[in-house]
């Protein structure tokens, strides 16, 4: 059952967000190009009980999270009690050394973490991927229930919706919970940056400063920004939305032209708060991942309440065995790629391109993982005038300050190619609004 009405102004909707600038950009072969995200009208719905579950799942997944992160850069104890290999640890490119001994202010590593799930046909929920650096999307719920409710006011009145609009706040507590005291400013690379319309929309919406690297300076072991006219203001947390390798071309990347040279070690002293903190990557390497129900049970003493999707790692000689014996039934994934790129299935390479993947994961095993294939729900989405089931996923964000809280709401991506997995906007997938229901 589908509420008309909202179907019947998909186009406006579409409209408005092309019209605000809701789009995403897109770096390829050295050129960038800006598209709209297609937004689909048909909500997923969760039930309050159902979210419920998950909100428990991730909270606990988080924690756990921000413990290992905390472990790794200061006693190592999982290491020493050999949970986790330290080859996933230092072989990792989002391990930072730099970061050795840093604790971050009240001791949270991953403040905005993005955990994405799908859920299978028998209706079970998986965890595919933890986003603890610098995940994005959730601007674009946001935008879309303003512009939905705007237009068919009556559905959001038939239906006990839990309320969606409070991100920017739950986003902005989390801010001042971990600010040192100063101003607080949200990071972009600039205009040319793929989630440049998120960076202005967010900071609009928590009433923070819109910045860039030219706009700040370090004097005095502090970060100052500096006003139009000159003058310069302390800032005590800054919600970054570049990588950790261009926050500082003193610390990281010499080349770096938009990062601040010096915060790093403003942040070393204590004297700012970084949002998400330098070296989360380290948590959020595919190969990490297939070690976090473990951490759970290291970290908290307690089972899983989200599971994994079955995985692998060639780098154990039983799971190379497994990979090799069941290569066509397995989705393998580049442990350093993002946004569904390095995901390849078995099953549709050539008997070449299959030989030439094996003699690569032989060769580099801590490079991969794989997976068993999902079969996701489908849900429906409209083509044309036509309802279609297509794949999707959900990234849940979860905030973590002074509390750990999940967003009652989410990013729902879907496949537009009726034969592919890849949500990823960056691959041509559109998006749709996520409704937990509120009873």
């Amino acid at each position: 059952m589908y509420d008309m009405d909202l179907l019947d102004h998909t186009d406006t909707v579409n409209e408005q967000l092309a019209r605000y600038g809701v789009k995403f950009g897109i770096y390829k072969n050295n050129t960038f190009k800006e598209q709209l995200f297609p937004f689909d009208a048909i909500p997923r719905i969760i039930e309050k009980s159902e979210f419920d579950y998950l909100e428990r799942g991730l909270k606990q997944r988080v924690k756990a999270l921000n413990l290992f992160l905390k472990d790794i850069y200061h006693e190592k104890k999982i290491i020493r009690d050999k949970v986790v290999p330290e080859e996933f640890i230092y072989a990792s490119s989002g391990y930072l050394a730099q970061c050795e001994g840093i604790m971050p202010s009240k001791g949270v590593y991953s403040h905005i973490s993005g955990i994405d799930l799908v859920q299978s046909k028998d209706r079970d929920w998986y965890i595919l991927e933890d986003n603890l650096r610098v995940p994005s999307g959730a601007s674009y719920p946001m935008i879309a229930r303003n512009f939905c409710r705007r237009s068919s006011p009556k559905t959001f009145q038939d239906y006990s919706i839990a309320d969606n609009r409070d991100y920017a706040n739950l986003l902005r507590k989390t801010m001042d919970d971990v600010n040192v005291g100063g101003l607080i400013v949200l990071l972009t690379p600039g205009r040319y940056n793929a989630a440049y319309f998120e960076h202005s929309y967010l900071a609009e919406k928590t009433g923070v400063q819109l910045v860039n690297g030219q706009e700040l300076i370090v004097e005095n072991d502090h970060l100052y920004f500096v006003n139009y006219d000159g003058r310069k203001e302390k800032v005590g947390a800054v919600y970054r939305r570049i990588s950790d390798e261009y926050l500082d071309p003193m610390n990281f990347l010499p080349e770096s032209v938009i990062g601040i040279p010096h915060i790093f070690d403003v942040y070393r002293k204590g004297n700012v708060a970084l949002m998400n903190a330098p070296g989360n990557g380290v948590a959020d390497d595919k190969g990490i991942y297939y070690f976090v129900p473990k951490m759970i049970k290291y970290y908290l003493n307690e089972e899983p309440i989200l599971k994994n999707a079955p995985t692998y790692l060639p780098f154990y000689e039983e799971d190379m065995k497994y990979v090799l014996e069941n290569f066509d039934n397995l989705v393998l994934k580049d442990v350093a790629e993002a946004g569904g790129y390095g995901v390849v299935f078995g099953n549709t390479m050539t008997k070449q391109q299959k030989a030439d993947f094996i003699e690569l994961l032989k060769r580099e095993p801590r490079r991969f993982i794989a997976q068993e294939v999902i079969d996701f729900l489908d849900i429906d989405i409209m083509e044309g005038d036509e309802i279609v089931p297509r794949k999707a996923d959900l990234r849940a964000f979860v905030l973590s300050g002074e509390d750990t809280v999940v967003w009652k709401s989410g990013l729902t991506r879907f496949s537009r190619n009726p034969d592919s997995f890849i949500v990823n906007s960056s691959q041509g997938g559109g998006f749709k609004d996520t409704w937990v229901l509120s009873r």
